[in-house]
């Protein structure tokens, strides 16, 4: 009896340690690498599909800046340096804009951003 209970054990432990990266390969999804500088996003627009986890690694090539992407969720700062990861999901599909947060000079007001979310 012993040893049934060192196999099942054996098992169960097996089937539990392949889970969590089965589960995190499912809820991985894209990485996108977003520029902010001086007065724009590179790229300034992106497409992603509805209900899918994207992460956004933010990187500033200059100053302080910030992304915000209200119906999204997403308020995030970044300067030089330093970058920052965002994670958002997008619930409905349609376009969703964005801008930075963060006063950066003359041009500060052509600093937008789009999210295309297609539908599934």
């Amino acid at each position: 009896m012993a040893k049934q209970s060192k196999l099942a054990v054996l098992f169960i432990s097996g089937i539990l340690a392949q889970m969590p990266s089965a589960l995190h390969a499912q809820d991985a999804g894209p990485t996108i690498e977003v520029h902010a500088h001086r007065f724009s996003f590179e790229p300034a627009e992106i497409t992603v599909k509805q209900g899918e986890t994207v992460k956004l690694h933010l990187t500033s090539d200059d100053v302080p800046h910030s992304l915000v992407i209200k119906d999204l969720g997403v308020n995030q700062e970044v300067s030089k340096g330093h970058p920052a990861d965002v994670t958002f999901t997008a619930k409905t599909a349609g376009d969703f804009h964005g801008k930075c947060g963060r006063f950066c000079g003359s041009g500060h007001g052509s600093m937008v951003f789009t999210v295309h979310v297609t539908p599934n």
